[in-house]
């Protein structure tokens, strides 16, 4: 799906030449699907019409193009994720959208499974024209110890070929400058959409304090958020995930819930009195998702203090309690319960550093825009020039 390039939008600004961007996500994440799973409610949380937001980039003076999730059947699906399961990333997604990779001038991706794809099919097919790829990592880095002596070696040998690694923690960002000395690497903070952000209101907090926590990734650590909360007296956690630990014990004030439209899920944000989230060890920033879309919807956040969050809210905008510490846990939400003036203005400093600091999509599509420009057309200028345009309006 090509996403049509809007006209200029800071007047006086020089005309740029449009940079044509090509989106690879996930399969799942193909634009026609996501658009209409969006239309109809069922696109679960503060998303975008298209994943991301990277459209976004439109106001910047880019073309955008997203990959699509094109059919197959149980042949072709057996097919694509044995090649998946073999290489570790998904080629023939990448291959089935070749065309679009091939005509773009610079490829977003959403993982590593997408840019190391993309970079194994500019190899195989050794086209002159070759788009250079933004290369963003989210699980590379902590499963790097467990891969294979093969895949390490391959990996590497791709990623040489990648114009920039980007991350988004300041902890992966430190071990990808390690493992990857000679490549340029970057923290590129996310954001989500926040044209809705609802101011903190003064209110009591409800008895039970109604506790909210939400995610699917692999690096949260729910043992540790239920033993904070399970048959406590004072407070009522709901949890948001596909699913909990095998065996994992809730007791009669824990419950997991499955909101089955966008409207009930954030309904669940109305009804709590803080979000917490307790997490494992991870250097892909886990959480920052939920963080931020609690504060969207004006809820404050207690959360463990580990993965890089830090780069995102300070201590100030959101309470931090030590990883692997129910009891710090629970402490942190009732004297968060107990002190309606804290809660507000706590969110209100978080509100202020996610719109300052542009942790919105517009903000990340922008952040790309930037950076795809930079890489494209601003490094290959004479140094006489691309002073001038440094200091030139952005365009």
């Amino acid at each position: 799906m090509k996403i049509p390039s809007a006209p200029p939008s800071i007047s006086g600004a020089p005309a740029r030449k449009p940079i044509r961007g090509f989106v690879h996500l996930a399969r799942g994440f193909g634009a026609a699907q996501w658009q209409a799973k969006w239309d109809r409610g069922e696109i679960i949380g503060l998303n975008e019409r298209l994943p991301y937001g990277y459209f976004w980039a439109q106001q910047d003076g880019c073309l955008i193009e997203y990959s699509e999730d094109h059919p197959e059947g149980p042949f072709g699906a057996a097919f694509r994720l044995g090649v998946r399961l073999l290489l570790g990333f998904d080629f023939v997604h990448a291959w089935r959208n070749r065309h679009g990779i091939y005509a773009a001038e610079i490829v977003w991706t959403g993982t590593e499974s997408q840019y190391l794809a993309i970079l194994l099919l500019l190899r195989t097919v050794g086209r002159r024209h070759r788009p250079e790829v933004i290369a963003q990592s989210v699980w590379l880095f902590d499963s790097w110890p467990r891969l294979s002596t093969l895949k390490r070696w391959l990996y590497r040998r791709l990623i040489a070929d990648a114009a920039v690694l980007t991350v988004h923690s300041e902890e992966g960002l430190k071990v990808a400058r390690a493992l990857f000395p000679r490549q340029r690497s970057m923290f590129m903070p996310y954001g989500i959409r926040a044209d809705d952000m609802v101011s903190p209101k003064q209110r009591i907090a409800h008895r039970l304090i109604r506790v909210l926590s939400a995610g699917s990734d692999r690096h949260r650590d729910w043992a540790t958020l239920v033993a904070a909360l399970r048959d406590r007296p004072d407070a009522e956690l709901r949890i948001v995930a596909p699913r909990l630990p095998a065996g994992l014990k809730l007791g009669a004030n824990v419950s997991l819930v499955h909101p089955k439209t966008n409207q009930e899920y954030i309904d669940l944000y109305r009804w709590a009195d803080v979000v917490a989230l307790a997490l494992n060890p991870n250097l892909h920033g886990s959480g920052i998702t939920v963080i931020e879309e609690a504060t969207v919807r004006g809820v404050p956040v207690v959360v463990t203090d580990i993965g890089g969050l830090r780069g995102y809210f300070s201590d100030q905008e959101v309470r931090y309690v030590p990883a692997g510490d129910p009891a710090a846990m629970h402490e942190a939400i009732v004297a968060l319960a107990d002190d309606d003036d804290a809660r507000v203005r706590m969110v209100e400093r978080a509100q202020r550093r996610m719109l300052e600091a542009g942790l919105t999509s517009r903000g990340f599509a922008q952040r790309h825009a930037e950076l795809s420009r930079q890489l494209l057309y601003d490094a290959k200028l004479p140094a006489e020039e691309e002073a001038v345009t440094r200091l030139s309006p952005a365009g």
